[in-house]
Order: structure tokens, then C-alpha cells, then sequence
């Protein structure tokens, strides 16, 4: 389980696909790897990945045909920048959300605009997750716990503070650009047993 709230942004350093499958190099920048080991979690753009091997601040992980298929990995290369965050401790604060690292689609950004300190992002819904994205609900994008503003037509509205633009890679987010979401847990949830109570015990 993670927060939502990124550690640090890193790079990717390398690829090597393997059948449906790619193994990524991934350096984590200023984000220390020394309380980590091989079989750990880290959530890289908010998809949670299970490191192989590392060292202090590099780490190699596998990423399915799966992980590839709903995320934004498939498109990117070497030098790409990502946002990190080490999986959350029972002891730590949940100064966001929380966020299991299992990306439910990938969204694309349709706008940005300044809007006095902060700007405001218009991200299209990826399909099939529009219900469960609400105002003023929780929402993750590449790993970071962020507040709805609006929902209207297919499209959510988030504003990013400058702390955030500094701290994460929204800062470079244009038009189009692609990015992985995961919508709240609960909703998730809820959504599922409203679904299974309208179907049924047999799906009827």
C-alpha cells in the first residue's frame, strides 16, 4: 500500500522486452534504495512494482503484459521521469490517500491552465471508470494522491499546488499527455457490490 504522496522523482535507465514482457532499469535520483530489498514494493507513476535487484539508487523490475497494457510504460523511453514512492509503513501518517498501485487505465491530459499559484489540469476519464471518480473524492495520477475538483462530461479537473509541480513530474505534463490512473479503493469496491446486488447471486 502507498499514500499518494511521491518521494522523489527518478529516471528510467534502461529497457529490455522479453516476449510479452519488458524488464526496466529504473534510477530513483535523490531517493535512497538502502532500506530496500529484492522482493520489496515500489510504486513508480503509481504503479506498484516488486524489485528484482538494486543498489543505493538504481533498481531493476519486471513489468507484465498486464502492467504494460494498462499503463502509460508501453510509451515511454530511456531518460523518462518518473514519480517514486517507497510502500507505506502501519507506523507512517496518510498525508493522502490510500493507494494500492494497481493502475486502473490510463487518462490523457486535455488542458492546462495557469489559475493564480496553482494550475489546473482537465484529464479525460479513461472508459469504464467514470462513476467511480467523483467531486471532491480521491484520485490517483501517476502515484499522486490528489482531490477532485469537478467532474463534467468525461473529464476531471484536478489544481496542483507549487509544491507539487516542484516535487513531482505534473510539472511537465502538456497537452495530451498521457497518465496512468487508479481510483479510490472504495469506490472500487462499492461499485462492485452494487453491481453484483442489481445482477444477483448467479449473475441473473
Amino acid at each position: 500500500m502507498f499514500t499518494g504522496i511521491i518521494e522523489a522523482t527518478g529516471h528510467i535507465e534502461a529497457m529490455a522486452p522479453s516476449g510479452p514482457d519488458s524488464r526496466f532499469v529504473f534510477h530513483s535520483g535523490r531517493l535512497s534504495l538502502d532500506d530496500l530489498r529484492a522482493g520489496d514494493s515500489i510504486a513508480v507513476n503509481g504503479a506498484c512494482l516488486t524489485i528484482i535487484e538494486k543498489d543505493s539508487h538504481r533498481f531493476t523490475a519486471d513489468l507484465s503484459a498486464e502492467t504494460l497494457a494498462l499503463t502509460t510504460f508501453k510509451g515511454l523511453g530511456a531518460g523518462a521521469r518518473v514519480n517514486l514512492e517507497k510502500a507505506m509503513q502501519l507506523k507512517d501518517r496518510i498525508n493522502g490517500h490510500l493507494v494500492s498501485g494497481h493502475v486502473d487505465g490510463v487518462g490523457r491530459v486535455l488542458e492546462r491552465v495557469d489559475e493564480g499559484r496553482s494550475v489546473r489540469f482537465g484529464i479525460a476519464i479513461p472508459p469504464g471508470l467514470e462513476a467511480l471518480i467523483c467531486q471532491k473524492g480521491s484520485v490517483t495520477v501517476d502515484g499522486v494522491s490528489l482531490t477532485v475538483n469537478a467532474v463534467k462530461q468525461g473529464v476531471f479537473n484536478v489544481n496542483i499546488i507549487p509544491h507539487t509541480l516542484s516535487q513531482t513530474i505534473i510539472a511537465d505534463y502538456a497537452e495530451q499527455t498521457p497518465v496512468n490512473i487508479e481510483t479510490d479503493l472504495i469506490a472500487r469496491h462499492l461499485a462492485r457490490l452494487l453491481a453484483a446486488r442489481q445482477t444477483g447471486p448467479h449473475g441473473a
